[in-house]
């Protein structure tokens, strides 16, 4: 039998050694391009992920941030405020609007800058009580009640 696969070999012209040496070679390339890092493509598609994860931020509650909220303050004070997926908010009271930037450092730190000329940012940090209450302190250390308005 191996005579037959000499001839076979020989007609067309390489030996049987010759034949191995470039299975063998193929077989060392296929393994490499297995192994090789993954594309560019695939990488990008990665960072995508990560970004979607990063890009959606989270409450205290465990909710994304964005959303409608009614914050109380110590004088029984009410404000609507609108967190709104652009990065932007709108606090209501009354007749009084303001607006600004918003943005969640962690699930316990809310921080908004006011759109008002020379306005710094301002970061509250957020905790429950002991009774189970959302509460926000600003950093005057004043403390506001928050509650989640539930979508209609």
């Amino acid at each position: 039998m191996q005579g037959a696969y000499q001839l076979v070999f020989r007609s067309i012209g390489m030996t049987l050694g010759v034949y191995m040496k470039r299975i063998l070679v193929l077989s060392a390339l296929v393994a490499v391009a297995a192994c090789s890092e993954p594309t560019v493509e695939a990488e990008a598609e990665a960072i995508e992920d990560v970004v979607e994860a990063v890009a959606e931020p989270t409450a205290l509650d465990g909710e994304p941030t964005v959303g409608t909220y009614t914050v109380t303050g110590a004088d029984g004070s009410v404000v609507t405020q609108e967190v709104k997926a652009d990065g932007t908010f709108t606090n209501t009271m009354g007749d009084s609007v303001q607006t600004g930037t918003w943005v969640q450092k962690s699930p316990d730190v809310f921080c908004t800058t006011s759109d008002a000329e020379g306005a710094a940012e301002e970061c509250s940090t957020e905790s429950y009580n002991d009774d189970g209450v959302w509460e926000s302190v600003d950093a005057e250390g004043e403390t506001y009640i928050v509650e989640r308005v539930a979508a209609e």
